[in-house]
């Protein structure tokens, strides 16, 4: 389990690539120092497990289905991924809760500057948009960020200085490709609601055609 509070931002030094996925080196000093082998780090907000750590630098496995749902497999040398160790007991709770799975990856549709802070639109599948709420929490690049502005198929969050510059978000140009986590609380109170709807056969559709509901 992980917050969403980026803790080192790494530097891809190697990419081997196989039929099976990708094994990935990132140079990470920081988190290196704190983390053994079999440990669970965030990259770029995707749950990898370190199989190796040697001289600051983390070796990761990536499999193909991981590389394909989110923009681990667009990866290049000397790119840099947004890393976050798993949560320990007893350290404080700075986002929300993020289970290092993404859901789709999303598009920068639009970066705007409102003072020192940007406004950026993040385009995904409109099937998405039922897990955003404006004031919710959503995981982009795992990074824990706060929903201002909801629309048919996209949603926006507010970038501060201290986020563009200690996260990849920074670095992010309209087009790019950013991982997207939705809030694990959302998704599971649909599965609730599925769960009792299919059990009662009524659902809201059904109430409003009867006249109970406007």
């Amino acid at each position: 389990m992980f917050t969403g509070i980026v803790k080192e931002l790494g530097e891809v030094e190697r990419i081997e690539v196989s039929a099976d996925g990708a094994r990935l080196a990132i140079r990470a000093p920081e988190i290196s120092a704190r983390v053994q082998v079999g440990d669970s780090v965030a990259v770029n907000g995707v749950c990898l497990t370190v199989i190796h750590k040697e001289d600051g630098r983390l070796w990761f496995d990536a499999v193909q289905e991981t590389l394909r749902r989110s923009n681990l497999g667009r990866l290049k040398t000397g790119d840099r991924v947004n890393l976050e160790d798993a949560l320990r007991v007893g350290e404080a709770m700075g986002g929300h809760f993020v289970q290092g799975h993404v859901d789709t990856t999303g598009t920068v549709q639009r970066l705007v500057p409102q003072g020192n802070a940007v406004v950026m639109t993040v385009h995904v599948g409109e099937e998405w948009m039922r897990y955003v709420v404006p004031k919710g929490s959503v995981a982009v690049d795992g990074v824990s960020l706060t929903v201002v502005d909801v629309g048919a198929n996209d949603f926006s969050i507010w970038l501060i200085p201290h986020t563009r510059a200690v996260t990849t978000l920074g670095f992010r140009q309209v087009g790019d490709e950013v991982n997207v986590e939705f809030d694990m609380l959302a998704k599971y109170i649909e599965k609730l609601l599925q769960a009792r709807q299919s059990r009662s056969g009524v659902d809201m559709e059904m109430l409003r055609r009867a006249g109970f509901v406007g």
